[in-house]
């Protein structure tokens, strides 16, 4: 198993990066708050997990240690594979599904795109007791402030695009341009896909250039 690259990043793109490991570039899949860490031409370190195919060997790239954890008992779930998972993660941070899991919290994971109420009724059985407690929050009580998960959209977002090379002018035009999608998001499921954003964001960036 690859644990983890380490190296300079030589290319970013929306859902993934390349990272230059002993002169091979490592294609990685990222969600956006992870890719928005990251510079081209910068260090960096990703935790990462294999996963094999009869056709393909794809690797996931990840912050740091616990979200792989989350990544991979995420997918001890009966259909959940690597996608789902990193959509999870994508929308919440492993502190805030953690707490999804041992509150209950439905309406938490429709909000992933890919899952429905049946779904996630499924999912909160079979992971209620997987993930564990929320670190370092002190319990219950303090878990309710990781439910928060992410950095606002709009901060991830920006964040994205500027990794990928946009300035900030740009970054800050793409963002308003998708706004009325994300706000018709946030009333329907109470968040903003990311992903989803992101990719209607360089559409928007495409057409003015």
């Amino acid at each position: 198993m690859i644990a983890f690259v380490s190296g300079p990043v030589a290319a970013l793109a929306p859902t993934s990066a390349v990272i230059e490991v002993g002169g091979v570039g490592m294609l990685v899949h990222c969600t956006p708050a992870t890719l928005a860490r990251l510079r081209t031409g910068e260090q960096a370190r990703l935790a990462t997990s294999l996963v094999v195919r009869e056709d393909s060997l794809t690797l996931y790239g990840f912050a740091d240690d616990d979200e792989r954890l989350v990544f991979e008992l995420l997918q001890t779930a009966s259909g959940v594979g690597p996608r789902l998972a990193q959509a999870m993660l994508g929308v919440h941070s492993p502190d805030a599904l953690r707490t999804a899991f041992a509150t209950g919290d439905e309406k938490a994971l429709t909000a992933v795109p890919g899952i429905g109420k049946r779904g996630a009724q499924k999912l909160l059985l079979e992971l209620k007791d997987k993930l564990g407690a929320p670190l370092g929050t002190g319990g219950l009580v303090g878990a309710q402030r990781a439910a928060s998960g992410p950095a606002p959209w709009t901060e991830q977002l920006s964040a994205a695009l500027i990794g990928l090379g946009y300035a900030a002018r740009e970054a800050e035009d793409a963002v308003d341009a998708v706004s009325p999608q994300a706000e018709a998001a946030i009333a329907e499921t109470g968040s903003a896909p990311v992903p989803q954003l992101l990719r209607a964001a360089l559409q928007t960036l495409n057409r003015a250039r």
